[in-house]
């Protein structure tokens, strides 16, 4: 009962909120009254909510009630302590209370140093340029010609207030016309663009520098949102990651937000949203207006928008989206073509025409396709799947395939330049992972360890995990466990195999002609349904305890433990979609024997390719499951999330659904912002990780296998469509908002996508080679047909067996697919030339491909860098003048303190005249010896500025 007053004391305490002497001047336009009430403390209406913690009021029944309070005072004394300002609400007589969090700025300052978090400098660009200007003047005048041929003197000139050299050059008509084909561009893109409310484009040009509270000249604290929301959820939920609940000194694990809520002595954190859909004026609303609306998904996402309200690394996501979407168009016209080609000059494919009926081969009697049930069958009966089969395997194939190879690295390479503009215009590039803090679980985990060790980025003390006694058994037993589950997805492939020959036999026994006719497409078909199922069943199964094995590798940092998350899901997922699709399109077929002598797998004769090919079959598999997964991934991706705000509505206490909010219109709108947000459900650290994870799987389908399915990039393009604007509509209605993450890059999914290209470049060289009837088309034509047509090639391809010689008691001759002698050749059923005349052609073919589009690839690598010349000026000229602010401001630190200057005078008083006829440049004799013999105020009003604010403060 003591603990629970003690508590009952600090809320009210907090519920009359904390004084402070920050303000927060923003323009609300449009909000509600009450929306606005809700987005600031009760108490004082200056301060916004920065972050909410919210928890359910002790049970009666509850025996862990006077522990989870205790642990709540403790931790939000802690908070306190730390210099957040808290205060309490209720939600109108539920059982929920919220916990604002708001963060002043000394706070932010402290941990934005910590963090490393990079700001703007002040005044911006204009600013920049001016001085930029001043300090190429002056230095011409005391340097002479070296200092203006210095490069950092050449680069200040970029983007300054001179012009830049390379935009001085001028060639004549070329560069008019240049010119002219840009500003043409520019206007077709103009209706392309989002509404100017949601572009921001005032933080193009701004200089950034790391933050830093010994140089707080070079930051304007009193620019209105200079820490953005989304910097401020960060700075606050490091902060509630890592402090205590506990006094226990002896407990070193208790500590974070997150084992509070896993402990249910709090519900859920989160940052707020600045409003909801329907509020004009709010960045969420603009963001669904003009972003998540699926009658805008021709225009350009708001990528700067989308950054400042959700963080950098879901940014990234989009931004990665959208440009991976918008590659997809050559792809997918080029894949349309080939594609239209197929079905236009159908009629004009002499081997269909030879097997369907009325053609010279289609009375041909085959060898039959099981042992005891099956007879012999007609050719034509493939009459369908051969004309099928050539909408998808004809002359354009071989041109798809090398232009999706170079597309695939074209792809890359443009992705690693734009990604570097990116980087570059949100503030992470050149940032270092290395300079994360340790996740919360990894130090819980290595909680009772001694040894530490020094972080030589950070330069603070960490717990070092033994190698052989944590370190090597955990990644053994992670590994292990990953490999073990791999072995069981491939053994599901087999029991797909095996019900596939099973499903030959039984067809055959029955009668009805429809069923006989179309076995082939229905076993296909059944097989590759259940395969699809089995691979979401073995999907959701193994991430289930995926997490949990990379618990156990001990990763440091969150971008570790992401990475290796990553790499073990999609190891699995590799072989869970694509073991399959690999098995028809080598293995299947390739290795049966002949009539007489088949190669038996656990005694069943192996599966032959259908009348149509193996082609056939692949482009039925590719379909099945990629169409499959993008149905049912897209229907859990939207729906699930709203199964799971239900979920956690449905476990709190009776009666608190009816006050959040109900079915009641007037109280819902009415209804505060932080107990909207509730109703929502937590993204996560891990909220990208399926987004990356099926798109990267798609990736697959289209690079890996495109020559079997060349209306794959179509398809893909217009999934993605729609998936960037539901990805989009998804995080702004259905998620609370995400708590803002820094990153460099999208990490290894990079890594995965180099990987795929390479695979893309064997595999499809293979699959032409190999499943294709490409290489004994061509053969045929060149050294063996009489006219150069595919006239009798279906004869060609075709080896004659004497059903005598087999098993059976049937007789007469046969016919089946390969290039044996026939039975009255003295060296019958034994290959011929023409199988190794074929054989040589498909190993050339996969060598000359391989290398041809190697040497291109490398070509394309050459011609587009990794980064512009422009960016890489730029960011030079950006670090040098960042330097030289700060080098001339110590300087003229040092210099007043040298003459003792007491203090550096406001801004009203550099403006009164100097008394005793001394001027303001004898006055100050030191600051004319750093920037030369002109110090007017206009010549040095970078750095005066940055002391207006000082105001008689001591140096």
């Amino acid at each position: 009962m003591r603990l629970t007053r003690i508590f009952t004391d600090v809320e009210q305490r907090l519920r009359m909120g904390l004084n402070t002497e920050e303000t927060v001047d923003e323009e609300e336009v449009g909000l509600n009254d009450d929306l606005i009430s809700s987005l600031y403390f009760t108490q004082d209406q200056q301060k916004r909510v920065d972050f909410i913690l919210a928890y359910e009021s002790p049970k009666p029944e509850d025996m862990e009630a006077t522990s989870k309070s205790l642990k709540r005072f403790v931790f939000t004394e802690n908070l306190l302590k730390e210099g957040l300002e808290l205060e309490i609400e209720d939600s109108g007589g539920c059982a929920l209370s919220f916990i604002k969090i708001h963060a002043p700025m000394e706070l932010l300052k402290r941990y934005a140093e910590i963090l490393k978090i990079r700001m703007p400098i002040r005044d911006g660009i204009r600013r920049i340029r001016k001085f930029s200007a001043e300090m190429l003047a002056c230095q011409e005048k005391r340097q002479g010609a070296e200092g203006v041929d210095m490069l950092e003197f050449k680069l200040t000139q970029i983007g300054g207030s001179r012009e830049s050299t390379m935009d001085s050059i001028r060639i004549p008509l070329f560069s008019d016309v240049a010119d002219g084909v840009k500003s043409w561009l520019e206007r077709l893109q103009e209706p392309f663009y989002p509404d100017p409310d949601i572009m921001n484009n005032s933080k193009n040009n701004e200089y950034t520098a790391i933050y830093s509270r010994d140089k707080e000249y070079l930051f304007d604290h009193d620019k209105v949102n200079f820490f953005s929301q989304s910097t401020r959820s960060r700075i606050i939920e490091f902060l509630l990651q890592r402090k205590r609940y506990s006094d226990n000194t002896a407990d070193d694990f208790a500590f974070g937000i997150s084992r509070l809520i896993s402990e249910r002595v709090f519900l859920a954190a989160y940052p707020l949203h600045d409003g909801t859909i329907k509020t004009p004026g709010s960045m969420r609303y603009l963001l669904y207006r003009e972003w998540a609306s699926i009658r805008k998904f021709w225009k350009y996402q708001p990528l700067d928008a989308v950054r400042d309200y959700f963080g950098v690394k879901i940014g990234l996501y989009f931004a990665w989206l959208g440009f991976y979407t918008f590659m997809l168009i050559p792809p997918s016209l080029v894949g349309l073509i080939c594609f239209l080609y197929g079905l236009i000059t159908m009629s004009t494919d002499t081997p269909s025409d030879d097997i369907c009926p009325g053609g010279g081969m289609a009375n041909t009697t085959m060898c039959p396709i099981c042992d005891n049930f099956c007879e012999p069958w007609k050719l034509q009966d493939a009459c369908h799947l051969s004309k099928a089969k050539y909408l998808f395997d004809n002359g354009t194939t071989v041109f798809f395939a090398v232009f999706m190879s170079l597309w695939a690295v074209f792809f890359l390479e443009c992705w690693k330049r734009y990604s570097a503009e990116i980087s570059h215009r949100w503030d992470v590039f050149g940032y270092d992972p290395e300079e994360e803090h340790p996740r919360p679980e990894y130090l819980v985990k290595l909680r009772n360890v001694k040894d530490k060790t020094v972080n030589f980025i950070t330069q603070t003390s960490e717990p070092k995990p033994p190698f052989w006694k944590m370190k090597l058994p955990g990644i053994l037993i992670s590994w292990t466990s990953v490999y073990l589950l791999i072995f069981l997805a491939v053994a599901a492939v087999i029991a797909v195999i095996l019900y596939r020959m099973s499903m030959v036999v039984a067809l055959a026994a029955v009668h009805d002609s429809t069923i006989r006719g179309n076995w082939s497409l229905f076993i296909s078909m059944t097989g590759a349904g259940i395969n699809l199922v089995l691979i979401l069943l073995f999907n959701w199964f193994y991430e289930q305890i995926a997490f949990w094995l990379t618990e156990k590798e001990l990763r440091r940092t969150q971008t570790e433990f992401d990475d290796s998350l990553t790499l073990k899901i999609y190891l699995f997922q590799f072989v869970n979609y694509y073991f399959s699709i690999f098995y028809i399109a080598f293995i299947k077929g390739q290795y049966i024997g002949r009539p007489g002598a088949y190669i038996r797998f656990f005694g069943y004769r192996q599966e032959e390719c259908s009348p149509g090919g193996c082609f056939m079959e692949l482009c039925i598999q590719l379909g099945i499951i990629f169409f499959g997964k993008q149905f049912f991934m897209s229907i859990l991706e939207y729906y699930m999330p709203l199964l799971w705000r239900l979920f956690n509505l449905i476990k709190l206490r009776h009666g608190t659904l009816s006050c959040l909010g109900g079915k009641d219109k007037q109280k819902e709108e009415n209804t505060p912002q932080y107990v909207r947000d509730f109703k929502l459900v937590e993204w996560g650290h891990q909220g990208l990780f399926y987004e990356y994870l099926e798109m990267v799987i798609q990736y697959g389908f289209i690079t890996i296998f495109v020559c079997a399915f060349p209306l794959a990039p179509l398809l893909a393009f217009l999934n993605n469509i729609l998936e960037m604007r539901l990805d989009a509509k998804k995080l702004l209605i259905l998620h609370r908002r995400p708590v803002a993450q820094k990153v460099r890059d999208i990490g290894i999914w990079f890594d995965i996508l180099e990987t795929l290209g390479r695979i893309a470049v064997i595999t499809n060289a293979f699959i032409i080679a190999f499943t294709s009837e490409f290489i004994p088309k061509i053969v045929y034509r060149v050294h063996y047909s009489e006219d150069g047509s595919l006239k009798n090639y279906v004869n060609f391809t075709l080896s004659y067996f004497e059903q005598s010689d087999g098993d059976g008691n049937s007789t007469g001759l046969c016919r089946y697919q390969d290039y044996n002698l026939p039975p009255w050749d003295e060296f019958k059923y034994q290959r011929s030339l023409i199988f190794y005349h074929i054989m040589f052609a498909k190993l050339l073919f996969v060598v000359v491909f391989e290398n041809v589009v190697a040497v291109t690839i490398m070509t394309v690598r050459l011609l587009i860098p990794d980064m512009s010349a422009s960016l890489k000026y730029r960011i030079r000229r950006e670090a040098y003048v960042t330097k030289e602010i700060i080098i001339r401001t110590e300087r003229l630190k040092k210099e007043f303190k040298a003459s003792s200057v007491p203090n550096i005078v406001s801004s009203t008083e550099l403006s009164k005249p100097v008394s005793r006829g001394v001027s303001r440049q004898e006055s100050l004799p030191h600051m004319a010896s750093v920037t030369g013999s002109d110090l007017s105020p206009s010549s040095d009003a970078l750095t005066v500025e940055f002391y207006k604010h000082k105001n008689s403060v001591d140096i």
